[in-house]
């Protein structure tokens, strides 16, 4: 199963007009430049997806209680970032949403943290925005694309 867009048909049957779903990736990151970039990366680099972002784990825990996106993207810097991943993956309802850490300069105790915490990957941060691009071109065509999941 992949994770491209899908239509969905009204309620009334054949004759309505379909709605386009795309994929929603969630960014955790307390640096609203990261943000911005990261949004602009995705726009530059993949196909339709809907991005949210968010400034803390309170925020990220908030949209996390009302919706459920294809995929979550958290830095590590951001307060309480390990936490957050453990709580997703203890949550029955949210486990399956797969889980990509960015850390800025990941050290052997990082990468052991998070992947302990239940993080699916965890991916060094580019420097340059075309780094970013491309990075950013390999892991939502991995987690959107490719990879099959199951339903949420």
């Amino acid at each position: 199963m992949t994770r491209r867009p899908r239509t969905v048909s009204g309620a009334a049957g054949p004759g309505r007009i379909g709605v386009t779903l795309v994929p929603t990736v969630l960014l955790a990151d307390a640096d609203a430049d990261a943000r911005d970039m990261m949004r602009d990366a995705l726009l530059e680099g993949t196909g339709p997806c809907d991005l949210r972002s968010v400034a803390s784990v309170p925020e990220l825990e908030e949209y996390l209680g009302s919706g459920s996106p294809a995929l979550v993207v958290i830095d590590l810097d951001l307060p309480g970032a390990l936490d957050a991943v453990r709580t997703i993956k203890c949550n029955t309802a949210l486990r399956r949403i797969p889980v990509v850490v960015l850390a800025r300069h990941p050290e052997p105790n990082d990468v052991h943290a998070a992947y302990e915490a239940g993080a699916n990957t965890l991916i060094p941060k580019p420097v340059t925005f075309l780094a970013l691009v491309k990075l950013i071109k390999v892991f939502t065509a991995y987690w959107l694309e490719a990879a099959a999941l199951p339903e949420q």
